[in-house]
């Protein structure tokens, strides 16, 4: 009996875009609006359609974009 074969998995953050936190590894951060962002081992991300995300994320000073 053979194994199927698994299907490499889809990259998670193909649609998102990934900010590195360089002062924590671990905090919650408030939008504007008062959505929650989580930053885990140093990262947030933001999905490419969440422009406030997006803009907060990106202006905020100890939080650069990953590439």
């Amino acid at each position: 009996m053979s194994t199927p074969k698994k299907l490499p998995a889809e990259d998670a953050g193909a649609s998102s875009t990934v900010f590195r936190d360089t002062l924590y590894t671990s905090r919650v951060l408030i939008l504007p609006d008062g959505r929650q962002l989580t930053v885990a081992q140093g990262r947030v991300s933001a999905d490419a359609g969440d422009i406030a995300a997006r803009e907060y994320l990106s202006k905020h000073p100890d939080l650069q974009q990953q590439e």
